[in-house]
């Protein structure tokens, strides 16, 4: 493993490489938490739940139990394994207005942490 760095827990800018990837809806309701952060500042798309819009990428994870966000998350690291030029700052998804704990939702990252692209909270690693 490379000399692992962490996601900041508050994000207000990004370098002109990364990407602030968000705990969305798939309404794509960007009102509240990260989401709202995404969507004034970073180019996520009012209507779009899912994937890649101006500087962030959606994950949903409104819509159910913790098994109906890791077809998401599996497909998030596959993009960003395929995007090695972009730098993806991962957000405590799921653990705001979703209402999970760091430990529900950090193993669904575990395939995430030798893709040097992908920075995730230090949370989330701690609860691998």
């Amino acid at each position: 493993m490379y000399d692992r760095r962490f996601t900041p827990a508050r994000i207000t800018s990004l370098a002109e490489n990364e990407i602030f990837v968000f705990g969305s809806n798939l309404a794509g309701a960007h009102g509240g938490g990260a989401a709202w952060v995404a969507h004034a500042h970073f180019g996520a798309v009012w209507g779009k739940g899912v994937g890649l819009y101006g500087r962030s990428y959606a994950i949903p994870t409104m819509q159910g139990g913790v098994e109906t966000i890791r077809p998401y998350v599996d497909e998030f690291i596959l993009f960003a394994k395929t995007h090695p030029q972009l730098t993806f700052l991962v957000t405590r998804i799921g653990c705001g207005i979703a209402g999970f704990r760091d430990w529900e939702i950090a193993p669904l990252f575990k395939a995430a942490l030798d893709v040097e692209n992908v920075i995730l909270p230090e949370e989330f690693v701690e609860n691998m």
